[in-house]
């Protein structure tokens, strides 16, 4: 492929994004069109107002979500999570400004009817673009002739995920290694094209427009004999970090004063993440709270009348980043223990009150925590906060113990709804119960809080683990 060719390539990454954006605004435009043709309303300035000011917030939060770019190599239901995160936002915070602007008058109706027709049509026109994109693809126009050098487990699968996906224009030409032949690309029947020489000697030839480079951090001189061998072509070369040596937490890449950075061990809750989980939070605490109030009334009146004390108990935990909080609880128990040393709960505990047992065996006397998730110390979802004393004991046994806090504490959480939760008499349960955790922030998502949520009505209150 020419120098031409590839200038071509390159900007055809602009092209697609302007398509994007393009296809974007006419789907909100031609969405208010067919409401109002629907609804046989006329759409004025009003309406118009209303469409750039959810415009403006959607082409913002799309910045800063990088929602405008190429998305070859990425599979389109994480696309269209990206879609719906970032319309929901923008619809909800439009709605805000709404609500502030009295002169703006448009019915609820209207406005939730406008947003899904043009949630339907992101939809329909994002699929288009990708099935025209894969269609000229496939018959060679914007192709990309590619090889692999290194035997990185890593390395293999994003060889296996181009050959198992076509319509990326990525042709997979073969394999090269320092190693001889790599098992895991002869199972993908890849040709072995010989060592690194034969690599260079292949680019020289202008047959390879990327290589994708997947050797071990050991190998550093390969691999920067291999940049300054290809830094005399035009070839396209990609680094495939070997960052799966760690146990990776949660990683994303991004760029300090032109220093490209990965991070190992970081939350997912930065930027829109960041927003979309304190609304989700604001909006579920709030309902549950005004539909259990009733419930909350009775549980204190009970404690009250039942045993001498105070109702609520509030206990300190680490909270997201390790910074302390204040959980608060019903008290089911005649003592109040929070200072360096806790003892658990256990079957048959003398210290738990006749009705604190009901109040632990159904998790009754977790509910005043949804003020602390209003407050903000707290989530919904997320890993449950242990007493400090135990997180002080539990960090030297259990080997990235302390990661779990880096999402706020949560009232219910996977390892709850998967039955690791109640007394951790040996180590192996809360050995368990860190993997769910650790587990739950390296894949977290809006649809796993709601998964979460709603299987927490069915096996999350009561186990027979909780005393």
């Amino acid at each position: 492929m020419n120098e031409s060719s590839r200038s071509m390539t390159h900007s055809n990454a602009s092209i697609i994004s302007m398509l994007q954006r393009f296809s974007d605004i006419f789907s909100m435009l031609l969405g208010m069109m067919l409401v109002g043709y629907i609804s046989h309303q006329q759409i004025g300035l009003v309406h118009g107002i209303v469409a750039l000011i959810c415009l403006v917030l959607f082409q913002m939060i799309g910045g800063m979500t990088d929602f405008y770019r190429s998305w070859r190599g990425v599979s389109f239901r994480l696309e269209l999570q990206f879609l719906l995160r970032n319309w929901l936002l923008s619809v909800i915070f439009t709605a805000g400004i709404i609500a502030f602007i009295n002169e703006i008058n448009i019915t609820i109706k209207f406005y939730a009817l406008w947003s899904f027709f043009s949630l339907v049509l992101f939809v329909f026109f994002r699929t288009l673009i990708r099935v025209i994109l894969g269609h000229l693809r496939k018959v060679g126009y914007n192709n990309r002739e590619v090889v692999m050098i290194g035997d990185l487990a890593s390395g293999v699968h994003l060889a296996e995920s181009i050959k198992n996906a076509p319509w990326l224009g990525l042709n997979l030409v073969g394999y090269f290694s320092t190693t001889g032949k790599v098992q895991g690309y002869d199972k993908l029947d890849m040709n072995h094209l010989g060592d690194i020489d034969a690599l260079i000697a292949q680019v020289n030839k202008n047959n390879i427009d990327r290589v994708y480079i997947a050797l071990p951090m050991e190998q550093s001189k390969e691999i920067n004999y291999i940049l300054s061998a290809l830094a005399d072509s035009t070839c396209t070369v990609m680094l495939i970090p070997d960052i799966f040596t760690f146990n990776v937490l949660h990683s994303r890449s991004e760029m300090i004063y032109g220093v490209p950075v990965i991070s190992l061990y970081d939350t997912p809750m930065s930027g829109v993440n960041m927003v979309l989980k304190r609304i989700e939070d604001i909006i579920f605490s709030t309902c549950i709270l005004l539909f259990i109030s009733p419930v909350l009334l009775t549980i204190a009146l009970i404690i009250k009348i039942t045993s001498p004390g105070p109702v609520l108990f509030k206990q300190l935990r680490y909270g997201i980043d390790g910074r302390a909080i204040k959980v608060w609880k019903f008290r089911s128990m005649s003592v109040m223990e929070n200072g360096d040393k806790v003892i658990q709960a256990k079957k048959g505990d003398s210290r738990i009150t006749p009705f604190g047992g009901l109040l632990r065996r159904t998790s009754l006397d977790e509910l005043p925590q949804f003020f602390n998730v209003i407050k903000g110390d707290m989530s919904i979802v997320g890993p449950r906060p242990h007493a400090v004393a135990h997180n002080e004991q539990y960090r030297k046994l259990i080997k990235g113990y302390m990661l779990r806090h880096k999402m706020k504490p949560g009232i219910t959480g996977w390892a709850q709804i998967n039955g690791w939760r109640g007394e951790t008499d040996v180590l192996e349960k809360m050995e368990k119960r860190v993997e769910y955790d650790l587990y739950y922030i390296q894949n977290w998502s809006l649809w796993m809080d709601l998964k979460i949520i709603f299987l927490t009505v069915f096996k999350g209150f009561i186990n027979k683990s909780a005393y």
